[in-house]
């Protein structure tokens, strides 16, 4: 079992609280940022340097590069993917999606903001054997503010069955969610504890962090496949899943600061909760 935390550093006792406090406020102008359906995208720019054209989600994946005054974009995708049509057409798919966003926010942007708007986003393979492939997206949308919002994503597909993987089809009632946040919240908790020492506040402000920090981490992880949607698998020397990668985008269980955070599920922890069909894919099954 490992649980793996990207940790924080802050200048001072007084900054490093001062985030932690007015953490609900961040929180609340992220999720107001947030666009509820992309619009009709616009015209290509005559600056634009190199373009992929608007067209329907195929299983061909080409790297994007677009650039002109107002936005910049990248994507880049692994050629691996193509070999899995199915799989390359929902890589592609969340790719324009994300594309959608930044063009509809970049029509409104205005001609003096400071910088263009842009979007970077990177398509990794994590995995790729006869029972399994995974692949993970991730890079961050810039539409102004003080930092990008995060892109996360992780695909998991079954090449013998050619359709994607998700976690509530794996663990598919609510008592293995129950079990899966619990152990969960345990690792969060204790390395969120690890960070404050690390820190050396006072028992005021390390009261006051592990409060806020620790709902942060309980609404976060509740008891509920759409908390756990992101994981990789993590292979054994025998070739089976040997344990489950939670992945959880900056904002699910910490502050923008602490970045992206996982958390390793060993399958002896899993297999009770499994669904038959998927048992002989872990160490154990």
């Amino acid at each position: 079992m490992e649980s793996v935390v990207v940790l924080y550093a802050s200048p001072n006792r007084l900054a490093r609280f001062s985030r932690w406090a007015l953490l609900s406020i961040a929180l609340l102008i992220l999720c107001s940022c947030r666009r509820e359906a992309p619009a009709p995208q616009p015209e290509p720019s005559a600056t634009t340097t190199a373009t992929t054209p608007s067209a329907p989600v195929t299983g061909e994946l080409k790297d994007v590069v677009e650039t002109t005054s107002s936005y910049v974009i990248g994507i880049s995708y692994p050629p691996s993917a193509s070999k899995y049509p199915g799989l390359a057409a929902e890589l592609k798919r969340y790719a324009e999606a994300a594309r959608a966003d930044l063009l509809e926010a970049a029509a409104e942007r205005r001609p003096d903001a400071p910088a263009p708007y842009d979007l970077s986003l990177s398509f990794t393979q994590v995995l790729d054997s006869p029972t399994l492939v995974a692949v993970a997206a991730d890079g961050s949308s810039y539409t102004g503010g003080a930092h990008g919002a995060p892109l996360l994503e992780r695909f998991v597909w079954l090449p013998q069955q050619n359709r994607r993987l998700r976690a509530s089809d794996l663990v598919p009632d609510a008592q293995g969610w129950s079990a899966i946040s619990g152990y969960v919240r345990e690792q969060l908790h204790t390395a969120l504890s690890q960070r404050i020492d690390a820190d050396d506040l006072d028992a005021t402000q390390r009261a006051e962090v592990i409060k806020n920090a620790g709902r942060m981490i309980d609404d976060g992880t509740e008891a509920d496949a759409a908390h756990f949607a992101q994981f990789e698998p993590v292979m054994g020397r025998d070739g089976k899943v040997a344990a489950l990668r939670f992945v959880f985008a900056p904002y699910q269980v910490g502050p923008y600061s602490d970045g992206t955070q996982t958390v390793d599920v060993p399958a002896s922890v899993l297999l009770p909760f499994v669904a038959p069909d998927y048992r002989a894919l872990f160490s154990g099954g």
